[in-house]
């Protein structure tokens, strides 16, 4: 497997609105794709893209509300009540053999292979695994060719 580049930083967030005016007023974002909702998953997810010299795409910044009862958020926030980055998001070019190659090393797969905010196949990687960190694996968007 070969690790591809950083996708996106999930931040967690009680209120996309007021994370959205955090990045325009604050950091001074100015490329933010609007709010949409995950289908079946309860959650409300925006991604602020970060500008890059070389006109390719930077890393975004992938903020993630939950909507309504248990998500997969509402232990983080209970924690974190204020948000805070919550997993990491790596690029591969074959979700399956990625998928394979962390199971052939013994790193405990979070659920099945489904289909991410960006509309490609993705699973995440237990935090105990992966030095502390939550990490998901995203299959790379066939247009970033």
């Amino acid at each position: 497997m070969k690790l591809g580049r950083l996708n996106h930083i999930g931040v967690a967030t009680p209120s996309i609105a007021d994370s959205i005016a955090f990045y325009r007023e604050t950091m001074g974002a100015t490329s933010i794709v609007e709010p949409f909702e995950l289908e079946g998953r309860h959650l409300l997810v925006a991604f602020i893209d970060t500008p890059t010299d070389s006109g390719m795409n930077g890393t975004q910044i992938e903020l993630i509300e939950p909507l309504e009862g248990d998500t997969a958020l509402t232990g983080f926030l209970q924690k974190n009540p204020l948000g805070g980055q919550h997993h990491l998001c790596y690029e591969v070019e074959d979700i399956a053999a990625a998928r394979e190659w962390f199971e052939g090393q013994g790193k405990r797969i979070l659920g099945p292979t489904r289909i991410g905010a960006h509309g490609t196949p993705i699973f995440f990687v237990h935090p105990k695994d992966m030095m502390g960190q939550l990490t998901e694996i995203m299959e790379t968007p066939k247009e970033a060719h």
